[in-house]
């Protein structure tokens, strides 16, 4: 690619980025770096439905050579070659529409991945000045490197050509960058504001476990829902709760999680069977039986205490919304909108279920640090 274009790139992702750090630069806000932080968590939330969207819409080889568009920074430019695919193959992945729509996708990835270099230009800064722990380099850095293999298995989903396990690494990677984030911004609340310490040191123990685990489930079933969508299965049964008339259809487990193979290929190279997108559907399908008791659980334990409740209660009505969009992308024979918010469901469960680790773990610590006879009185909590 020609040197020029790689600059127009680099300077769209500056512009982008300009934008949420001259809001933040310009608000009343008198903690600017936790604020820039939760503006990240916004973006990058926001960076995960548009995926999704990009996904779902078959635009991700609107553009198929990474990172720019036929070797140009915009579409604009690009129109000549867009128009002649678009002609060969009408019904193909190439279109103006799909090229705008993989292109602002990636215009928003590099605007994230310059904020998460401001960010830790900041934290190290500030660090070397100060040394509050409100600016511990390690997690930006971390950030910073995170995003850098992202973005790598973003231009490898380009040039293998929707490979299902690259496309499904780049949505977890996604989601993990999501929950780093707002592990980051929970820390920075935490320090400004720490818990009140639990009167139960034994629930808030066994409630840790059991956040972990919810977040270990949650992170298997975004792997499944993953799959499902990378090798469009999401209509392999076409009816809830049975599939193809039965509890358990017939179903080819050996090809369908088969990982290093082409798109609608096994890894022989032969033309993927329909009961192979049958059982990922289904695995999919009844994980999510698996994933609702965990969170569930989580949640209901959580909303025991006080300084939980909030989150808790708010884990519970995603779940429930996310089970009702699943199953009407059924019903509903996968109209686009019910699909994104699903996707959407989930990354805001990883938002929650973070939160709610990161909490248990705080008031965990501040708990043990409380002195034994200490009163809490009921109105401390938040």
């Amino acid at each position: 690619m020609h040197p020029s274009t790689l600059l127009q790139l680099a300077l769209m992702g500056i512009f982008v980025a300009s934008i949420p750090l001259t809001m933040v630069w310009l608000s009343n806000d008198a903690n600017k770096y936790r604020k820039l932080v939760w503006v990240m968590v916004f973006l990058t939330f926001d960076l995960i439905v548009f995926g999704g969207f990009t996904r779902l819409t078959d635009s991700g080889l609107g553009c198929p050579d990474w990172p720019g568009c036929y070797g140009a920074a915009n579409p604009f430019i690009a129109h000549e070659q867009i128009a002649a695919a678009e002609a060969l193959m009408p019904t193909g992945p190439v279109t103006k529409v799909k090229a705008w729509i993989e292109m602002i996708h990636r215009y928003l990835a590099m605007g994230i991945g310059v904020l998460i270099m401001a960010l830790m230009f900041q934290a190290i800064r500030q660090w070397r000045k100060t040394h509050q722990q409100a600016f511990a380099p390690s997690l930006p850095v971390a950030l910073f490197l995170f995003v850098c293999v992202q973005g790598a298995f973003g231009a490898w989903t380009v040039t293998l050509k929707l490979q299902p396990v690259i496309v499904t690494i780049h949505l977890l990677l996604g989601m993990l960058l999501l929950a780093m984030l707002v592990w980051l911004g929970e820390r920075e609340n935490h320090l400004m504001k720490p818990l009140a310490p639990s009167r139960d040191l034994a629930a808030v123990k066994s409630l840790r476990t059991l956040a972990l685990l919810a977040a270990a489930v949650l992170l298997v079933q975004i792997a499944l829902g993953g799959w499902v969508s990378t090798n469009y299965a999401t209509l392999a049964c076409d009816e809830f709760p049975l599939c193809d008339g039965k509890f358990v259809p017939e179903m080819d487990f050996e090809h369908g999680f088969t990982l290093w193979r082409e798109l609608g290929k096994t890894a022989a190279g032969h033309y993927l069977q329909f009961s192979a997108l049958v059982a990922i559907h289904w695995v999919h399908r009844n994980f999510a039986i698996v994933v609702t008791l965990v969170l569930g659980l989580a949640a209901w334990r959580a909303a025991r205490q006080p300084a939980l409740r909030k989150t808790a209660k708010l884990i519970g009505l995603v779940l429930l919304a996310q089970l009702f969009t699943g199953i009407a992308t059924v019903f509903f024979d996968f109209p686009l909108a019910i699909a994104v918010l699903h996707n959407a469901g989930a990354a805001l469960l990883v938002l929650l279920v973070t939160m709610l680790n990161y909490k248990v773990k705080h008031l965990l610590d501040v708990s043990q640090r409380a002195p034994a006879n200490a009163d809490v009185p009921a109105n401390s909590y938040r």
